[in-house]
């Protein structure tokens, strides 16, 4: 070890008492400060004098007095010692977001890609983080956060704010008719939802968001539909509706979520369809809670939202707002429907009825 290196791994121990004694000059005041006996402080400094080879303290009556020497080093002594203590807390900071938690509620349609995009952005920068995660409809989803099970509620619509909740939107997305791709309007470019009115209608429980952006749509069509099904989540709704069990309003399928398959032998497969309609369209938020602690997970995922959500999400919103349905020659050069598709009669009896092209269903 060389001579330098080894004074100042000699000294290091030392600085904090010569900090305090440079600060007070006064050998009783800063072993009181230090919590240590006053012969501990004189030992240091007369151990730091013999390293530095030089008198850091001299006596002034019944006081202390700070040498030259000891009055240079203090500023290198200080900044060396805030230095440290910087890289303390950032560990201590960084330890905090390991072990944080942060809890997410949010309905099944956001699981497909806008929940994952953030948590994947937040993850690449604290890989460590625990997210516990709650789908479910956006009433409970609210419901899960105002109680404080939950950090943060992923909705649409957003979240009202009051009573110690705060909300920010992050995107809007189009809602659209989802029919089956052999049904007569499958290659419109838009429909009107009074044209659907003869027809099931397939649909979530209440108190999701979906439902009742769907119910207001339909109102404003001038009908009240015909509810033939009723399912938990959309990927069952664009099950049936693949299956040509009827229609449903949903935003834009997710990645891999299949819309644009088909399997032509057994009749199945699907089209969206621009609604012609102002109000088609569901504006997606994230809400979170006032407290008068806020854990470092916590803050820094809402940070990092608050600031960068856009952009994390901006190429899904592309694909989301794009325009919908299928090229028409693809839909024409499918088969011509040849099986018998079970049909909702209206009173929970479905039967068997074959369906031609420009069959209302």
């Amino acid at each position: 070890m060389e001579p330098d290196h080894h004074q100042l791994v000699q000294l290091l121990p030392l600085l904090p008492v010569l900090a305090e004694l440079g600060r007070t000059e006064h050998m009783t005041e800063t072993a009181d400060i230090l919590g240590v006996p006053q012969s501990t402080v004189s030992r240091a400094v007369a151990r730091a004098s013999a390293i530095v080879g030089m008198d850091l303290l001299i006596r002034d009556g019944r006081g202390i007095r700070l040498t030259p020497a000891a009055r240079t080093l203090l500023p290198y002594i200080e900044a060396a010692l805030q230095d440290f203590q910087a890289g303390l807390d950032r560990v201590r900071h960084e330890s905090d977001v390991v072990r944080g938690r942060i809890g997410v509620s949010f309905q099944h349609t956001f699981g497909e890609a806008t929940l994952p995009l953030l948590i994947s952005a937040f993850r690449a920068r604290h890989p460590h983080t625990v997210f516990e995660l709650w789908q479910g409809p956006r009433d409970e989803c609210l419901a899960q956060l105002a109680a404080g099970d939950m950090d943060f509620a992923l909705t649409a619509p957003i979240a009202p704010e009051g009573r110690g909740i705060h909300a920010m939107p992050l995107y809007r997305e189009p809602l659209r008719a989802v029919l089956h791709y052999r049904h007569p309007l499958a290659e419109r470019s838009t429909v009107h939802l009074s044209e659907l009115r003869h027809d099931p209608y397939i649909t979530l429980p209440e108190g999701v968001g979906l439902r009742a952006l769907g119910e207001a749509l339909l109102r404003e069509a001038g009908f009240r539909p015909r509810i033939a099904f009723e399912v938990q989540e959309s990927t069952s709704a664009r099950g049936l509706v693949s299956a040509g069990l009827g229609f449903s309003i949903l935003p834009p399928a997710g990645p891999g979520s299949g819309t644009g398959q088909f399997l032509p032998k057994a009749e199945l497969g699907l089209v969206e369809v621009a609604i012609e309609s102002d109000l088609a369209f569901r504006q997606i938020g994230i809400a979170w809670r006032e407290r008068s602690f806020e854990p470092d997970a916590v803050k820094l995922f809402r940070e990092l939202v608050a600031n960068q959500g856009e952009d994390l999400l901006a190429e899904l919103v592309r694909a989301r707002s794009g325009t919908p349905g299928l090229p028409r020659t693809l839909i024409r050069s499918l088969p011509a429907a040849t099986r018998s598709l079970p049909i909702d009669s209206g009173d929970g009896d479905l039967r068997q009825q074959k369906l031609q092209p420009g069959h209302r269903w």
